[in-house]
């Protein structure tokens, strides 16, 4: 008797991994700013358009996921509050339009896309093997981005002209080669991303999804290009996020095996015994990293007091609901950038971190649990923990576009999760 046919790819399947695939075509033409935006609103709408016309019948949408809902209460919250903050400092409706735009092209998709992920039909394995043929396209362009700087090609080629649809400044839609530090005067590498420690957070995030490929030639290919991707960002965190976020998601995992605790207790044991020696390793290596470029931390720890300090004294409940620019001495950098959490307590106060930390501390619970079970609970971990990793050296939010293939796996493992409570229900368990 012959075997069925598979089922087709899902309409939103498809469209996933031609975006996801497509990643460098549409950066040539300055486009990934305005991707990411515009396939969260498709596929938000499409859930809402398939849930209104199929209510009540077997095709219905799966119901959200309780870590899902999370996610939405609080990005609700964050727009919320930057409305109170625009109200409470007398800025103006143009202001708190353009703002509330700017949350729907940032925060929002952190609610859009784990929905996307939980309810439609969008499978992990298509986005890991999509990450990975874009991998490998970045491994193959990585010597000519390399050899620019050497054959006096212009860092910038061109910005594009849909700079127009607005953002947060022109690097988001420019065709960059690479950069210059400014510390060393040496070039560092971007590849499709705004910045360089912006593209060793992609890289960690592709490294995440290629450890997860289950063919070894793809997986491969992934794993070299995203840290070939690392180390040309120059990026301290890059390298730090690369070294920590994968053994710590594989190693809580393990926890529900008896057998890990076994072995882990000799070498823990250790480690208390020597305590003292490897921490003060550890502060010497933190000196030497932070030595790195000296100028760089200067200028974020300056922007980090300002941000602290005009947050308690002059909005501590609802923020000032814009960024503004620093002084020379910040080299007039807005203050609250370079640090999620700065910058939502400047600009969104109290109550805007605070939805934040809610929601990235319930879903790195229902992670790790997952975890000890299914494959897709590891890798949305360690995406959580690269997220709170780079929350103390990038915004998150106006990097939300780029990291959107992770939010889509966070989505998928909530949806596992609530798989997994309605099994335990049905059995007569406790959830």
């Amino acid at each position: 008797m012959a075997a069925p046919a598979a089922h087709p790819p899902a309409v939103e399947d498809r469209v996933v991994a031609a975006a996801l695939v497509g990643t460098w075509p549409i950066y040539a033409i300055g486009g990934l700013y305005v991707l990411g935006p515009v396939l969260g609103v498709l596929l938000t709408a499409l859930f809402c358009a398939r849930a209104y016309v199929r209510a009540g019948t077997r095709r219905a949408p799966p119901p959200i996921p309780f870590g899902v809902w999370v996610w939405i209460a609080a990005m609700a919250v964050m727009l919320l509050a930057l409305l109170m903050g625009h109200w409470t400092q007398g800025l103006s409706m143009g202001q708190t339009i353009k703002s509330t735009i700017g949350w729907a092209k940032g925060w929002a998709l952190f609610a859009m896309f784990p929905l996307a992920g939980a309810c439609l039909n969008i499978k992990a394995e298509t986005i890991i093997r999509a990450a990975s043929v874009t991998a490998l396209i970045s491994l193959m362009l990585t010597p000519l981005l390399f050899m620019a700087p050497k054959i006096g090609l212009p860092p910038t080629l061109f910005v594009s002209p849909l700079q127009a649809v607005g953002g947060p400044g022109p690097e988001f839609f420019a065709v960059q080669l690479y950069s210059m530090d400014p510390g060393d005067g040496l070039p560092r590498w971007r590849y499709f991303t705004p910045w360089s420690p912006a593209a060793a957070m992609i890289g960690n995030l592709y490294l995440i999804l290629a450890i997860e490929d289950r063919r070894a030639a793809w997986r491969w290919i992934g794993i070299i290009s995203a840290l070939t991707i690392i180390v040309l960002s120059k990026s301290r965190l890059g390298l730090v996020a690369a070294v920590i976020i994968w053994p710590t998601a594989w190693g809580v995992s393990r926890l529900g095996r008896p057998g890990v605790w076994l072995t882990a207790a000799p070498p823990v044991f250790l480690l208390l015994l020597l305590s003292g020696p490897i921490l003060n390793v550890l502060d010497q290596l933190y000196m030497n990293i932070r030595g790195m470029r000296a100028d760089s931390s200067r200028v974020r720890e300056a922007l980090g007091r300002l941000a602290v300090d005009r947050w308690r004294d002059d909005a501590p409940v609802w923020g000032h609901g814009v960024v503004e620019s620093g002084s020379h001495y910040v080299q007039f950098m807005p203050i609250g950038s370079h640090h999620t959490w700065f910058g939502l307590l400047f600009v969104k106060g109290a109550v805007g971190a605070g939805a934040l930390v809610v929601a990235l501390a319930w879903s790195v619970i229902e992670c790790a649990a997952l975890s000890l079970t299914r494959r897709i609970g590891r890798a949305a971990l360690a995406i959580l923990l690269l997220m709170i990793l780079f929350t103390i050296g990038e915004n998150l939010e106006i990097l939300a576009y780029l990291l959107w293939p992770g939010l889509l796996i966070l989505g998928s493992a909530m949806a596992a999760c609530a798989r997994g409570r309605e099994q335990t229900l049905s059995q007569g368990g406790v959830p």
